[in-house]
């Protein structure tokens, strides 16, 4: 049965990606060199550091299913930050409603937030996102989300801490 979940979720996240290419060179991002990341552990303390699916996704670029992340119909106000290190990621608004099963966001905080390189796993080419400061794996964009970027940076909550907004008093 757990083969077969995961089978139908690798089914989905290609389906969900064919037809979305998007260069990281023409985003006008690259991929930070290991050696440069501010926050850097061995895999031994990665895994003290985090849940399991988390440092699956993060440390080894593993992907949740589509509609089981705690994130993916999450409506507050807040920031969602990396789950590795705190970096503050993206913005709720400018999180929208993808029909993807994954937090999908249209743009990052700022630009530097987030790193975008080639992945060419699972048979397609892709743009994988991950985090500037950690280098943890966050998931992937693609080129069909709304304006004003159209770009759709669809995330894994396994990656994300989502910060809510405190009302002010």
């Amino acid at each position: 049965m757990h083969g077969m979940r995961t089978s139908v979720a690798l089914l989905c996240t290609a389906i969900v990606a064919t037809g979305c290419a998007i260069s990281a060179h023409s985003l006008g991002q690259t991929k930070t060199p290991h050696h440069a990341y501010k926050v850097v552990h061995t895999d031994a303390e990665w895994l003290k550091l985090l849940p399991h699916d988390s440092f699956v996704v993060l440390r080894h670029a593993g992907t949740e299913a589509p509609f089981t992340g705690k994130y993916w119909n999450n409506h507050q106000v807040g920031t969602y930050v990396c789950l590795g290190c705190g970096q503050e990621l993206f913005k709720s608004d400018t999180k929208f409603e993808s029909g993807t099963g994954w937090p999908s966001f249209w743009a990052p905080i700022k630009k530097d937030a987030v790193d975008v390189s080639e992945d060419d796993s699972l048979g397609m080419v892709r743009n994988e996102v991950t985090c500037s400061r950690c280098g943890g794996h966050l998931g992937h964009v693609f080129d069909d989300g709304p304006q004003p970027t159209g770009l759709r940076y669809c995330m894994n909550s396994a990656s994300l801490k989502f910060i809510p907004l405190k009302p002010v008093k």
